[in-house]
């Protein structure tokens, strides 16, 4: 690492490290958890690991999640809290048809806190999902899905706020069948969510 690069990355440890001012508190900080809708677009990247058919769906996802703790670091650049979420996708193959998927997430959510208005997230997880895509190549219609991404929330109201974000999305049959031809897409989502 060069100097000027060296030089770079302790200025942008030194920032990271700096305490945030504090902000009002949001209800992101206290609630108990949240329920609300995501509605989105995706589309598969064919040539992204072994991905060769260019899948594009519109997402509907209705959610629920709960708070699993206080709110950690304090005043750091990090302080936030970690939440589980449930979700029930519903994913409409657009150009297969109207063909579908449907399934079961469980998401991993980082919700930082330190903002008034704003939440920003990173997210991580997934779980079962049913396939009638009428692909041969995915080998199965009982495939699995783990997927990772980013988000921002605004409160609208001190309880509603509205959403975006970005989602990888994988999918496959986990090798449990043959032929295992994955699905690796990007979503754009935008919703609205309830804390409660």
């Amino acid at each position: 690492m060069n100097h000027r690069k060296k030089s770079l990355f302790f200025i942008l440890l030194i920032i990271l490290s700096l305490p945030l001012p504090a902000s009002a508190d949001n209800t992101a900080s206290t609630a108990t958890g949240e329920y609300g809708f995501l509605a989105g677009y995706g589309i598969s990247h064919i040539g992204f690991g072994d991905t060769r058919h260019e899948i594009q769906t519109l997402d509907l996802i209705p959610r629920a999640g709960f708070f699993v703790s206080g709110e950690i670091g304090k005043g750091s650049w990090y302080q936030g809290r970690h939440e589980i979420v449930v979700e029930l996708p519903y994913h409409l193959a657009i150009n297969y048809g109207g063909r579908s998927m449907v399934g079961v997430y469980v998401i991993g959510h980082w919700r930082f806190t330190s903002l008034d208005k704003y939440v920003p997230y990173v997210l991580a997880g997934g779980g079962p999902l049913y396939v009638d895509l009428g692909l041969p190549t995915m080998g199965t219609r009982l495939c699995y899905s783990y997927q990772g991404g980013t988000g921002l929330q605004y409160f609208i109201h001190k309880k509603t706020t509205l959403s975006m974000e970005y989602r990888y999305h994988h999918i496959s049959n986990a090798g449990t069948a043959s032929p295992n031809e994955p699905i690796n897409s990007s979503k754009i989502l935008f919703g609205v969510s309830f804390y409660y």
